[in-house]
């Protein structure tokens, strides 16, 4: 019931029709605590699936402000529970020396003093979010991690600029779809959405605003061009209110990472002290979470929305512009403030010791109380502190920690680790600055290691990232494939279809088989395990090429992995006009009318990457081809053969189709790949899992015949094999 009614309740607060729609996303029930935002998404996706476009506008609405209010909330509850007496950090941690003996601490109190601390910010936390949430806190309103990742994606507002569009309302559409695309840059329809936008007469410039980055990146940019204009005065304030803003983000960031929401996923995530012990276990490994989460918040606060990685060096930076438009417009005083802040980070920097020098004769007499900037010493004193504990927990207790900024002072890091660190850093010499591209022959390295030969590129099949690769398989491999779906069929093992019949036209049959499938077939006998392996095989050697040629600095994931033959019925193929497979895109659904392509439900959002490696073409038809976003004008049209691999993005930029099959069989190993880890597919790996434990069976039956010969068995290889069954190493096969 309550359910039903969440909808009907937020349709009373929308404005009436005709109404003026207030600017940016007020508040609609002020006073309210906020709601379950994960509930109010999923109501407000299942009223845009329906049509229903108002309701969906305001529970998407409503589940936007939920989560921003849950950020408040956090965030003052921090900042009172931080200033609790009982809360504060032991000072060891910020710095001062711990004495060794008198009636003060003890050696190793510190321990006890952090344990209490802890307890006490914990339950002070607890108190403050009932009082402000109500009963339950913010464990009542937990969110997950997929949830939380789409509101970081932005992906509330794709559905919400199409809502916009439904109800006529072009103005607030342009704002969302801008708000997503600039999260989302390489985001192609969203892009194609923006300048239908822009060509639209309702839809003014100012229309195109962002409703969700952060304010300090607006005054960040305004600032460097007022400098490059050499406008240092005008500069200044837009400088001081991007430093604030970054701290200010930082702090907001900081505050999401306590409270119960954090606990889900954090042990897969880092692999920290691990998940047995008691309650002080328990403890110590929840704090090392949330330190390493706040110690992440400034990498989060210097990317910009939509980039990968973060501004080099963003707080020292800033300061550095300050001090020098302080001194170009005659504030020394300012100018040394920031200097001796950003010596802080860097007590060697030279230029700015230089620039000290400087800016102190320029002064003349010292003044007293000039020192560095009191909200940079606090943030540089608690940041070292969390670092401690963190390095700390590295050398006792076995966690990880990757420490994002390169001013942590070397004498911080335990002597046992700094050469571990040090190899490590050499291995990751990016990351603190974005990657240099791979250069064009990385690719090309690859596929000269699979023996693979690039046929056609994007540009020769007239569209975007498209390729034609020959040479994946073997005549052999593909005879063994081949005979491993005839196999599947004669058992009656099509998986993911249940007729006969195409899903597709009814000219067609239409047989599937699944890795999970074929594994199963495989153990059961039906199928050879030869088939079966090859083909976990080849979809890993085509998930490893696609991603070289399309996603070399980011990984990719099989989603689903499909073995299907397509056979033309005889005597119902004369005056055919059908396809074998209509035209569609892979992750969005195509309008042919508008050429537009929408990425929501029923397609299969998160796939980012197709492949299609063929095994015959002793077949008439089937060819694959491309075509213009109205499906009707063709662009690329490939003849599939045996060993040949078709890779593509998903989405709508390549909307594609299948010729009909008029005579004999075509059998293609199909392929979707994600950047997406959470949609890995599973099948796959139970599939490997099975054969794996179906050739130990096989091996423990050879092994038994053997035991019965008469021979008497090496010692060596007797206890071999002893080791191998208690300590379940990893079978290998001996050759006999």
């Amino acid at each position: 019931m309550l359910r039903l009614l969440r909808p009907l309740l937020l349709l009373l607060l929308l404005p009436p029709p005709g109404s003026p729609e207030p600017p940016g996303l007020a508040q609609l029930s002020p006073g309210a605590p906020p709601q379950a935002p994960d509930l109010l998404y999923a109501d407000g996706l299942r009223a845009y699936a329906a049509g229903a476009w108002a309701p969906a506008v305001a529970l998407l609405r409503e589940a936007l402000r939920s989560q921003a209010a849950l950020g408040r909330v956090r965030l003052d509850c921090g900042a009172s529970c931080a200033a609790e007496p009982g809360a504060a950090l032991p000072a060891v941690l910020l710095g001062a020396p711990e004495p060794d003996s008198g009636p003060g601490p003890t050696q190793g109190s510190w321990e006890r003093q952090l344990l209490r601390a802890a307890l006490r910010r914990a339950d002070c936390l607890t108190q403050c979010a009932a009082r402000r949430l109500g009963p339950g806190g913010a464990a009542r309103l937990r969110v997950g991690s997929t949830i939380r990742d789409a509101f970081r994606r932005r992906e509330p507002y794709n559905y919400l600029q199409r809502a916009y569009y439904q109800l006529k309302k072009l103005d607030l559409a342009a704002a969302a779809a801008h708000t997503f695309f600039v999260a989302n840059p390489t985001h192609l329809q969203m892009r194609e959405d923006m300048a239908k936008y822009r060509r639209m007469s309702g839809v003014q410039p100012q229309s195109f605003r962002d409703l969700e980055t952060p304010p300090h990146w607006a005054a960040y940019d305004t600032s460097l061009e007022l400098l490059e204009r050499q406008e240092a005065g005008l500069a200044l304030p837009r400088l001081e209110e991007a430093l604030q803003g970054s701290l200010a983000q930082m702090e907001s960031c900081r505050a999401d990472c306590q409270g119960p929401e954090e606990q889900e996923g954090a042990e897969e995530e880092e692999d920290g002290a691990g998940s047995q012990g008691g309650l002080y276990e328990a403890i110590a490994r929840h704090w090392i979470q949330v330190l390493q989460c706040r110690q992440r918040c400034v990498g989060e606060t210097a990317t910009r929305p939509g980039r990968s990685f973060p501004v080099p060096d963003f707080l020292p930076s800033q300061l550095r512009r300050l001090y020098e438009a302080h001194a170009q417009v005659g504030n020394l005083s300012q100018a040394i403030e920031n200097v001796l802040s950003v010596l802080l980070f860097y007590p060697d920097d030279e230029p700015a010791k230089r620039a000290l020098n400087q800016y102190q004769a320029q002064l003349g007499e010292p003044r007293p109380g000039l020192g560095p900037r009191e909200d940079i010493q606090h943030f540089i004193l608690r940041s070292l502190g969390e670092k401690r504990q963190l390095y700390y927990a590295m050398e006792h207790l076995g966690t990880s920690f990757k420490d994002p900024d390169p001013w942590t002072p070397a004498a911080l890091i335990p002597e046992a680790l700094r050469e571990q660190l040090r190899e490590d850093q050499e291995k990751r010499s990016w990351d603190h600055e974005p990657p240099k591209p791979k250069p064009l022959t990385y690719w090309k390295d690859v596929l000269l290691l699979e023996g693979v030969t690039l046929t056609q590129d994007s540009r020769q099949l007239n569209g975007s990232e498209r390729a034609v690769l020959d040479g994946l398989l073997t005549p052999a491999e593909c005879g063994v494939l081949l005979q491993l779906a005839k196999d599947a069929a004669g058992a009656g093992a099509r998986s993911g279809y249940r007729g006969r019949r195409s899903p597709h036209t009814p000219h067609e049959r239409f047989e599937g088989l699944t890795v999970l499938k074929a594994a199963q077939l495989a153990r059961a006998g039906t199928v050879g395990s030869q088939g079966a392996k090859l083909l976990l095989e080849v979809s890993e050697r085509v998930r490893t090429l696609t991603q070289a040629y399309f996603s070399p600095e980011r990984p990719l994931h099989l989603s689903f992995t499909h073995l299907v033959c397509r056979s033309a019925i005889e005597g119902e193929q004369e005056q055919r006009m059908d396809l074998s497979h209509p035209v569609h895109a892979d992750n969005c659904v195509l309008d042919p009318d508008t050429g537009e392509c929408w990425r929501e439900p029923p397609a299969y959002t998160y796939r980012d990457y197709s492949g299609l490696l063929y095994l015959n073409d002793d077949f008439q038809g089937g060819d694959l081809f491309f075509t213009e976003p109205n499906a009707l004008t063709v662009t690329a049209r490939v003849r599939p053969r045996c060993g040949r691999l078709v890779a593509f993005s998903s989405g709508g930029e390549n909307p594609h189709g299948v010729w009909a099959v008029t005579r004999g069989r075509r059998c293609a190993l199909a392929l979707w790949h994600t950047w997406a880890p959470e949609h890995r597919e599973q099948e796959w790996i139970e599939a490997k899992e099975l054969l794996q434990e179906s050739e130990e069976e096989e091996e423990e039956e050879e092994e038994e015949m053997l035991s019965k010969h008469t021979s008497p068995e090496p010692p060596s290889r007797r206890h071999q094999r002893v080791q191998d069954k208690a300590g379940k190493a990893p079978r290998v096969r001996e050759e006999l």
